[in-house]
């Protein structure tokens, strides 16, 4: 590590400790013998999101929770639980070290939470999504929801 004050590239780690998900190291430098803290942290890959028109944006977790939030308008869903979705999302993404996913991988991830967590948010967020065309689309997950499918 650089010393910030005479640039000398050796540095001593005199103390290190957790700190707000970050790990923070106070630095003695061995040259000017000044001392500096510097914090070290887990680098996110950037995930893309490929979207139905064949082009990438970076994944929002906002947008998700805006349109998680619609689905659940007057529904007795805690917004806990949509942050908990959104955040499973980007974990499982980070932990099998996936760069790109498609929308309808995320649709499907959304639906599966949904699904278990209000049928009536499940309906409104696959309405949306799954590009219903008419009436009948929406019977037919109805009739799936109802059998337990």
């Amino acid at each position: 590590m650089k010393c910030p004050f005479c640039g000398f590239e050796d540095t001593k780690v005199i103390d290190s400790r957790t700190s707000e998900g970050k790990k923070r190291r106070r630095r003695r430098c061995t040259s000017c013998g000044r001392r500096f803290t510097t914090y070290e942290c887990v680098e996110m890959p950037t995930l893309l999101v490929n979207k139905k028109d064949n082009t990438f944006e970076p994944f929002d977790r906002n947008k998700l929770i805006q349109g998680l939030s619609f689905s659940v308008k007057k529904r007795p869903v805690p917004s806990s639980e949509i942050i908990k979705i959104a955040d499973d999302i980007e974990s499982y993404c980070a932990n099998n070290m996936i760069s790109q996913i498609s929308t309808a991988q995320i649709s499907d991830m959304v639906l599966d939470r949904l699904k278990q967590l209000d049928e009536v948010a499940y309906v409104r967020f696959a309405s949306v999504n799954k590009d219903f065309g008419n009436v009948e689309c929406f019977l037919d997950i109805i009739s799936q929801l109802k059998k337990g499918e």
